[in-house]
């Protein structure tokens, strides 16, 4: 519970055992944001009230220990699901429905455990009245929006706002961990590389985020575009502090570095963006490129698995796989696709025209093996075990299979312009691999 709110509950509560009337109660409860008088009596006579008219109250509870559970507690879990946000004129968010029965569960229970001669004598409230708050994946940025928003931010002429959006987006911060950096937040460890030191943010945790070259060469810039001045207060310690993100001698602000992220965002053609957007995207690319757990909770400063296993959601490896098999059975019960001509105005997938012409050219995702060569449809993208025994340390060659490895090597050259054609950078660089090991193999299998 809010330790404001709790206060000013236990403090109202032990005035209102001594006054002892319904009134006082009600006044009590109704000055500490919880607004709502459904659960005790009405107001006193005479005394304005800012509580909605229709909604009726007990004018016969004087106590809490005479709540009840119908009478009370249910047209308060009615009246909190249909009020209104004054500032929006929409109903109350879920989280804002939770935290207000949340703080009556709490107190109800905790006077009850302090044994309150009023307590009341059962309880009232259950896990199940806390309205379920929704869990959206995360927002991340898809890559071709990742591309773009960076090239806005480049070009910017904000560039200590813009340069603030390139470092959370490259170390995945918070907005307030961002801002709250100092000038000797990088360390230098020897022999493993540089990190940034993190500060206390959200869970008041520091951690240290390992960096590259690129982001080192980014905070070199920002040492450079900033404004010396005098240290100024930490706002968590209230000691002196040198801030890595000062522009004539005040710290950058949140609304600033917000108005330089809406700015490149609608240059980019992305439409409204949140500095947390780019934590999400540095999440979901180490999620992608395989990082374990325990990495991804150290590198965001997750206190809990369940909260990295978030970005796990987005792309399961394991559910990849597993559709990937079930769909290639499928596709051998069902037997070869219908190529006859499309009458319903439906795409159908490249695959059906893979028989007419020379498979090279054709607009899938190609692999050429020794004995043969792979096809699958884009939407399925590339098999995970494509040319897999070429790249195994374990595998041997000789002089007699030169033929066999030129001529896969002449297929990869053009699989690899293919592919960079059709803007497939990813599977450009894949048979550009293949190519670098075949030529191993071929210069093995001359020398013996």
């Amino acid at each position: 519970m809010n330790t404001e709110i709790f206060r000013d509950l236990l403090d109202g509560h032990t005035r209102l055992t001594i006054a002892g009337h319904a009134h006082d109660i009600v006044t009590e409860l109704s000055g500490i944001r919880l607004r709502h008088n459904n659960i005790l009596s009405g107001r006193p006579p005479g005394k304005p009230t800012q509580m909605s008219p229709n909604r009726a109250a007990d004018p016969t509870l004087t106590s809490l220990a005479d709540l009840d559970r119908c009478r009370h507690i249910e047209p308060y879990l009615i009246a909190v699901s249909q009020e209104v946000n004054s500032k929006t004129g929409l109903s109350l968010s879920k989280a804002e429905q939770a935290r207000r029965i949340q703080a009556i569960a709490n107190f109800l229970s905790e006077i009850t455990e302090w044994g309150w001669p009023d307590a009341p004598p059962r309880r009232l409230l259950f896990r199940s009245d806390i309205p379920r708050l929704p869990r959206p994946l995360p927002r991340y940025l898809p890559p071709d929006a990742d591309r773009a928003l960076t090239e806005q931010l480049a070009r910017s002429d904000s560039r200590l706002a813009a340069d603030a959006l390139l470092l959370q987006r490259a170390c995945g911060l918070r907005i307030g961990e961002l801002l709250d950096l100092e000038m000797d937040c990088v360390h230098e460890v020897p022999g493993n590389g540089s990190w940034l030191k993190v500060p206390l943010g959200k869970f008041d945790t520091e951690r240290m985020v390992p960096l590259d070259d690129d982001t080192l060469d980014l905070l070199d810039r920002i040492s450079s575009t900033r404004s010396a001045g005098r240290p100024l207060p930490n706002p968590r310690t209230g000691r002196p502090a040198d801030f890595l993100f000062t522009h004539h001698g005040h710290r950058l602000g949140q609304n600033a570095v917000r108005g330089e992220l809406a700015r490149a965002g609608e240059a980019a053609g992305l439409g409204k963006l949140t500095p947390h957007q780019l934590r999400h995207t540095y999440a979901t690319a180490l999620v992608n490129a395989g990082v374990s757990l325990q990495a991804l909770m150290a590198l965001l400063g997750h206190v809990s698995a369940q909260m990295s296993l978030r970005y796990g959601q987005l792309f399961d490896s394991t559910i990849r796989t597993e559709y990937e098999r079930a769909l290639d059975l499928a596709k051998a019960h069902i037997g070869p696709m219908n190529t006859g001509p499309i009458t319903s105005g439906r795409t159908t997938l490249p695959l059906v025209d893979i028989s007419h012409g020379d498979w090279r050219e054709t607009p899938t995702i190609k692999a050429r093996m020794a004995g043969g060569y792979c096809l699958r449809a884009p939407a399925q993208e590339a098999c995970p075990y494509a040319n897999i025994c070429e790249h195994c340390p374990s595998y041997r060659t000789d002089d007699t299979y030169t033929p066999v490895l030129t001529a896969q090597r002449a297929d990869a050259q053009l699989l690899a312009r293919d592919a960079q054609a059709r803007g497939w950078t990813s599977e450009a660089e894949r048979h550009r691999k293949l190519i670098d090991r075949l030529d191993a193999l071929i210069s093995q299998a001359h020398t013996g």
